[in-house]
């Protein structure tokens, strides 16, 4: 019954994630900065109630006092913006594709940080992925005539905002409210500066204004509901579900914002998918053997 759950909770999740590209074309005449602003914002108000129901706002003022923390935190805002930025701006010009591209990479820049910086040994379907992962790579660059900066910048912030959270050590639902809460006055100043000059479309509408408020909503979320897998689930299964996000990605690319994908692309993102059975089958492999000395 537990692992159903949380196997119901991480597919939710996922999804979710996955389904994404549908939300924000939305709010495209807002703009990718202020979608960002708004969704920042938001999310910090959502996660506060969460935090006052479930009475763990003490916990943030604990946080709040450490300088450690508050400096790793900082610099998980500034990745996660950057992450942000890049995806919605991407998802608003017909850049989905590589959006999804992004994603599976993310993966395997995991794998390389966890190499370079912990000094993790990698086994030999893990260099067999991260090699394929390169050849995928290198082919997007060829065929593109430039490295896929969209798809890097993706994964490299996401890869990036995931080693600083894994240094920190706390939980989604706490650390995403203290860095909305530390990105929440320049953003709020820069809604108050767009507002002021006629720019911003808060207050212009039901929709438009219901659709940025929900940003903060569709933001949440499926943190909440990973937070419920990732204790119920065993990490292999977590790791495995991850890419039911590209995929949703790719498939909305192609059949409903019907972005085209050359012979060349689709070559490359045949290398990356290989590149992920190899990783999967380690990963299931190592969760047996893991159980086999367990018993």
């Amino acid at each position: 019954m537990k692992k159903n759950l949380g196997l119901a909770f991480g597919i939710t999740a996922y999804c979710l994630w996955g389904l994404f590209p549908l939300y924000w074309p939305l709010l495209n005449e807002a703009g990718a900065f202020e979608i960002v602003a708004h969704r920042a914002i938001w999310t910090m108000v959502f996660c506060t109630i969460v935090l006052i129901f479930r009475k763990e706002t003490g916990l943030i003022f604990s946080l709040l006092k450490n300088k450690r923390t508050m400096l790793l935190l900082a610099l998980a805002t500034v990745l996660i913006s950057i992450n942000w930025l890049t995806y919605i701006w991407a998802t608003n010009h017909q850049h989905v594709v590589e959006s999804a591209l992004g994603y599976y990479i993310n993966p395997l820049i995991m794998i390389a940080f966890g190499t370079l910086f912990l000094k993790e040994k990698l086994r030999t379907l893990q260099w067999a992925a991260v090699g394929m992962g390169l050849v995928g790579v290198i082919i997007m660059t060829v065929v593109l005539g430039h490295p896929p900066y969209i798809a890097l910048t993706l994964a490299l912030s996401w890869g990036s905002y995931g080693f600083v959270k894994k240094q920190l050590g706390l939980g989604s639902l706490e650390s995403l409210a203290i860095e909305t809460l530390i990105a929440f006055i320049p953003y709020f100043i820069y809604i108050m500066v767009i507002t002021h000059q006629g720019n911003g479309h808060f207050g212009h509408g039901f929709k438009i204004t219901a659709l940025l408020i929900g940003a903060g909503v569709i933001t949440a979320v499926p943190l909440l509901l990973f937070n419920g897998a990732a204790t119920r689930l065993t990490m292999t299964m977590t790791g495995l579900l991850q890419f039911i996000t590209p995929t949703l990605q790719f498939i909305i690319g192609v059949a409903v914002r019907h972005e085209s994908v050359s012979t060349g692309r689709w070559i490359g993102f045949f290398a990356i998918w290989v590149a992920l059975f190899a990783l999967g089958t380690d990963l299931i492999q190592s969760n047996r053997k893991m159980a086999i000395n367990q018993n």
